[in-house]
């Protein structure tokens, strides 16, 4: 008798999936990557090798699959594949979640690890909730009355959506929780054992009833703490406000007290200032080397063993601790204070002032900036430029013929400022070179971006158009 038989072929290590056997082989597997595609697609061509070498990294974690949508248009359309390539996660057989992950072998390993497993792990023992909360990142744990919980549900749905931002787990041992002060259903958030301290719970309870804005919400709002480990993977999370961050050699794997030490320094001084609205972090200066000096001008020579101590703001202003820091807390005290009363000077990145500056092309610095542009009597178009940029080396004549043309005018100043070695002020925003604006002298709050042609004739055209005077062009005044 013919048995039948679920093949799935395998060429290195992804499986080929088909309508025949597509639901019995993906229901087998808790998380899988489904890559659905076409023979004849440009893009599926290119993702191929990385996908393979991804493949064959995660297995035994996660499996990979391919399906050819024009040998198995049943399987395509039932999953809404209307693309190639489409990526898609599946557990269990379900479709969870579109893939949006990176695309290379390294990012798709990556992004896939974190997705392995279940949204929320289950605990069973205490040494279970013991060993999930000792962690590198901060826990969210549910304890709940049985399997046919509502809160439960709830919790399991938040956490399918939360979790390749958050840790998650559950029991429904309520007994579980009796150490931490559990008597009913609930949410606990454990920080890091790591970053513990006097100055803060390292246990929080939720205690709203559980959706997933409620939940996302009450974690976001208190995972980090008073003073969390600035990482380059949490940057952004933290960089969204007023941040005092101190940088040292901070090493909780190799020098868990030494990394404590100077922390608790400085939540000792922060918890006076903590209602003022500034946040605080701590960093391992290794892991912050070039932003340091990019952002900050701090070579990895400076400070020795001591902390170096940054504030940014919002708005992107700066500030540095020039004092030592003093083991007492006192230094970061003092800065502190005339940080809020408003006597500190920004720190902007500059280069030095030009000793000669009678060229055409007015050469700006930031520490000039504001003087030269931002005076009153005159119209000031201001190039921000790199020097490695080839746009501008190309631009470079004809600003200058520009400049050459207007010199006679004593209202107009062409200027230009190297955005790699200065700061660019406020109100310009400079994401590519070069980047044009115009200063109008009567509406120095409000410059205006250039977006027209870069030919000589078009720059006087503009300014004809936009300057507070009729610019004076010499030799060509009549012909305007």
């Amino acid at each position: 008798p013919q048995h039948m038989c679920f093949c799935f072929f395998a060429r290195g290590d992804v499986l080929e999936l088909g309508d025949a056997d597509f639901d019995y082989l993906a229901a087998e597997h808790e998380t899988m990557l489904v890559k659905f595609y076409a023979p004849w697609c440009g893009h599926c061509k290119k993702l191929a090798p990385d996908f393979e070498t991804a493949a064959s990294r995660l297995k035994g974690t996660v499996p990979l699959a391919k399906v050819d949508c024009t040998a198995s248009p049943d399987t395509c359309g039932r999953f809404g594949v209307t693309g190639y390539p489409t990526l898609k996660i599946f557990r269990n057989g379900e479709d969870s979640s579109s893939y949006d992950g990176p695309r290379s072998a390294d990012g798709i390993v990556h992004y896939m690890k974190k997705q392995a497993g279940p949204n929320s792990v289950t605990l069973r023992s205490e040494a279970d909730v013991e060993a999930f909360v000792n962690h590198f990142d901060a826990s969210v744990v549910g304890f709940f009355s049985g399997p046919d919980s509502a809160q439960l549900a709830e919790f399991l749905k938040a956490a399918g959506v939360m979790r390749d931002h958050f840790r998650f787990a559950h029991t429904i041992n309520m007994t579980l929780g009796l150490k931490h002060g559990v008597d009913t259903e609930s949410v606990l958030l454990f920080r890091p054992p790591r970053l513990s301290g006097k100055f803060e719970e390292s246990v929080l309870r939720f205690t709203e009833t559980i959706t997933t804005h409620t939940l996302r919400r009450f974690i976001r709002d208190n995972i980090f703490g008073m003073c969390p480990h600035l990482t380059n993977e949490n940057r952004d999370k933290l960089k969204g406000q007023d941040l005092l961050t101190a940088y040292y050699d901070l090493d909780y794997l190799r020098n868990p007290k030494g990394s404590n030490y100077w922390r608790n320094r400085v939540m000792k001084v922060g918890y006076q200032f903590a209602s003022q609205g500034l946040s605080f972090a701590v960093a391992n200066r290794r892991d912050f080397v070039d932003e340091l000096e990019e952002e900050f001008g701090l070579g990895a020579s400076n400070g020795g063993d001591l902390p170096f101590v940054t504030i940014r703001t919002q708005q992107g202003f700066k500030y540095t601790m020039r004092e030592e820091f003093t083991r007492d807390g006192k230094s970061l005290e003092r800065f502190l204070e005339d940080y809020f009363a408003g006597r500190l000077k920004r720190y902007i990145k500059s280069e030095p002032i030009p000793e000669k500056n009678k060229g055409p092309v007015k050469v700006l610095v930031a520490e000039s900036f504001e003087e030269i542009v931002n005076d009153p009597e005159k119209d000031v178009l201001i190039e921000f430029y790199a020097p490695w940029c080839g746009h501008c080396k190309s631009l470079e004549p004809k600003y200058k013929e520009l400049a050459e043309q207007l010199y006679s005018d004593p209202n107009i100043v062409i200027a230009k400022m190297d955005a790699t070695a200065n700061d660019v002020p406020q109100g310009f925003d400079v994401q590519g070179f070069p980047t044009i604006y115009f200063a109008r002298a009567d509406k120095k709050d409000q410059p205006k971006r250039y977006e027209g042609a870069r030919e000589v004739k078009d720059f006087i055209k503009y300014l004809k158009r936009e300057a507070s005077h009729i610019p004076v062009v010499s030799g060509v005044r009549e012909d305007l």
